[in-house]
């Protein structure tokens, strides 16, 4: 059974730029429920639970129940509008949960293990081709998160979405390939790199930098006048 994060929140009576910005100025954040083939319904919202929300990772994935006069909604946060200035959340947009209708989200991946990776352990980096995978879920089963296990990997093995664990009853958006989520690439320096020396070489010495074996000529004295 999926979490939900109950949101409280009030009826909005008008929409419009006007009504927004009215909405604003007594200190709420206007908000709209839509889809489900319902009507929308518009909402104010209390600015300190909507910016806790969205400094939490993960929230474009996780499952509300917004409650307006005791009824609640279950939604899932699609967009939030910021100010151009003051970066402060100015509109929320809620897609309406309905019943049996799979949904498309992005699930975030949490990668365990490093110091058990061999690859890691050597210097290898761990390159995070997809920080999350977007699927499409039932909304009683969303996950918070995949697992990732590290453990093992040597450098240039590659963590797909057949590694991933959690991913029971979910499909993912990517149905032709068992895609990529992270690699765990080599950490060597290109300096370091073989055929790097033989490179330098070949390019010559850097302007102004005496030939090997030798040292820089000195310069010819100005010609008298």
């Amino acid at each position: 059974m999926a979490n939900f994060v109950t949101i409280e929140a009030e009826a909005r009576e008008r929409a419009g730029k006007g009504a927004a910005r009215a909405t604003r100025r007594q200190g709420k954040i206007p908000g709209v429920i839509y889809g489900a083939k319902q009507a929308p319904t518009l909402v104010a919202l209390d600015p300190k639970t909507v910016i806790k929300e969205i400094h939490r990772a993960g929230w474009r994935s996780r499952l509300f129940e917004v409650t307006v006069a005791g009824a609640a909604t279950r939604a899932l946060i699609r967009d939030v509008q910021f100010h151009p200035v003051t970066d402060q959340p100015e509109h929320v947009d809620f897609q309406r949960l309905a019943p049996g209708e799979k949904i498309r989200v992005a699930i975030a991946v949490s990668f365990l293990n490093e110091p058990a990776s061999p690859g890691l352990k050597r210097g290898g980096m761990l390159n995070v081709v997809r920080h999350a995978v977007d699927c499409m879920c039932d909304p009683e089963t969303v996950p918070d998160h995949f697992e990732a296990d590290l453990t093992g990997l040597e450098i240039n093995d590659n963590i797909r979405w057949s590694n991933l664990k959690g991913t029971e009853g979910i499909r993912p958006v990517i149905i032709d390939r068992d895609f990529v989520i992270a690699t765990v690439a080599s950490g060597a320096k290109m300096a370091d790199a073989p055929g790097a020396e033989g490179a330098a070489a070949a390019a010559g010495p850097a302007k102004g930098a005496p030939a090997k074996g030798g040292s820089k000529a000195p310069a010819k004295p100005a010609a008298k006048k």
